[in-house]
């Protein structure tokens, strides 16, 4: 009886003391230092107003008002880094070759009609600027905008190109703060990372015809949509100054949903469609 009433004492103590740092964390950790605040994310630039990762893409969404740019980067055979979002060529400039085995000046240019990733049955057709641009560029054109900046290989030399970088969770670690959250752990636990990015999963039926989800596709994207989709996570990491982005938005259903739990900033392929949703719902900011 006396290790039952031991036992128990000790259990609520422990669901008591993790629901009170986890509606307070500050109590225990120092809150993150911000030194912007991402709401408007412009996704490869803004890709289903613009070419992706171009310039023009990048300045249109700069002069709309974006926090921030998303961009990919891959590094070429003579060592420059290149704003690009495959490693091979073809679906994006119609020439079967990887970046890396080309020169910068090898590159070719973008096609004229590239499809929007996260827009089911949508195509962007873009203007004159068709060239793949250097990261440098996107630095030195846009010095006062956040970039956020997506290395899609695992290379070293690329990696000590971009240094001295605020980073995110990577996916293990993703996988590692959900067990500390659903285990009461997460308010205990001392975070390096200043940003979660995670995608919304319930945005799949919109990605592909819904006809033609399986049963277990369905099943899968609910349960990881009902696991990542928490309010009380983002509100957790928030007070701690970690800054949570979810992507690739494109309606304003969802871009409603998003900030409705919490999200510090949304990513989308249509800059204007957001800023015109944040503009008629008051979101700033300053918020």
């Amino acid at each position: 009886m006396c290790a039952a009433v031991y036992v128990l004492s000790t259990v609520t103590g422990y669901v008591l003391t993790s629901a009170l740092l986890l509606k307070c964390p500050t109590l225990l950790h120092r809150r993150k230092r911000e030194t912007f605040l991402g709401r408007h994310i412009s996704h490869r630039g803004g890709a289903g107003e613009n070419l992706e990762n171009t310039m023009a893409a990048f300045k249109h969404a700069v002069d709309l008002g974006t926090d921030m740019l998303e961009l990919d980067c891959h590094l070429t055979k003579d060592e420059q880094v290149v704003v690009s979002h495959d490693t091979n060529l073809h679906r994006a400039t119609g020439i079967d070759a990887q970046i890396s085995d080309m020169t910068y000046a090898e590159l070719p240019p973008y096609l004229c009609k590239l499809g929007v990733s996260f827009q089911r049955e949508c195509f962007c057709e873009g203007g004159e600027d068709k060239r793949i641009p250097l990261l440098g560029d996107v630095f030195d054109a846009f010095p006062n905008t956040p970039v956020n900046i997506d290395i899609k290989v695992n290379d070293d030399t690329l990696i000590k190109k971009n240094p001295r970088i605020p980073v995110l969770f990577s996916l293990t670690r993703v996988l590692q703060l959900l067990g500390l959250f659903y285990t009461g752990l997460l308010p205990f636990i001392p975070l390096k990372e200043q940003f979660f990015e995670i995608p919304m999963p319930s945005i799949i039926t919109k990605l592909k015809d819904p006809r033609k989800l399986t049963r277990t596709q369905r099943l899968i994207a609910w349960l990881a949509d009902t696991l990542l989709m928490r309010k009380a996570l983002f509100d957790h990491l928030t007070a701690r100054g970690i800054q949570v982005y979810i992507w690739v938005l494109n309606d304003e259903e969802d871009f409603q949903r998003a900030f409705a739990l919490g999200a510090t900033g949304v990513m989308t392929d249509f800059p204007t469609r957001l800023k015109d949703f944040m503009d008629r719902n008051g979101i700033s900011k300053l918020q």
